[in-house]
């Protein structure tokens, strides 16, 4: 039997986003570099890395009132994907080596997985807003 396995990861992804509030997005905002870090160094989460800057992308530009075309559903899941990374001490506590970071991998992976096309939604907006002339030219 998997430690942690498609079901465990998305009951601790709904208890997570379950317990979200607005509030919390700022909070987790400012700790995204400390998440970042700890991503980079983390193995199994380190593929991830890419993904997580995307989704602190999102939720900053949904804070700052920027992007809200995305429902509070697909921030929440967001937000508690990421809140869970932060904690050293969740279901296999980050302090394991080896193994620590398997939770955490599978937590983000189902995320992205439920969040997939708002994300690339998202994305597909952000490349917009950064690069608009390069819109023009494609239409």
């Amino acid at each position: 039997m998997a430690l942690f396995n498609q079901k465990n990861a998305r009951k601790q992804l709904d208890a997570e986003a379950s317990k979200v509030h607005r509030a919390d997005l700022e909070t987790l905002l400012d700790r995204q570099r400390t998440i970042e870090e700890k991503v980079k160094g983390s193995g199994k989460l380190a593929r991830f890395s890419a993904d997580i800057k995307l989704m602190f992308s999102m939720i900053r530009d949904y804070w700052y009132g920027n992007y809200r075309s995305v429902p509070w559903k697909t921030i929440a899941a967001v937000a508690g994907a990421l809140l869970y990374v932060m904690n050293p001490l969740d279901v296999i506590p980050d302090l394991i080596v080896g193994v620590g970071f398997i939770d955490d991998a599978g937590v983000v992976a189902l995320c992205l997985k439920l969040v997939e096309s708002d994300l690339h939604r998202y994305a597909a907006w952000k490349e917009k807003q950064e690069n608009p002339e390069r819109t023009q030219q494609t239409n």
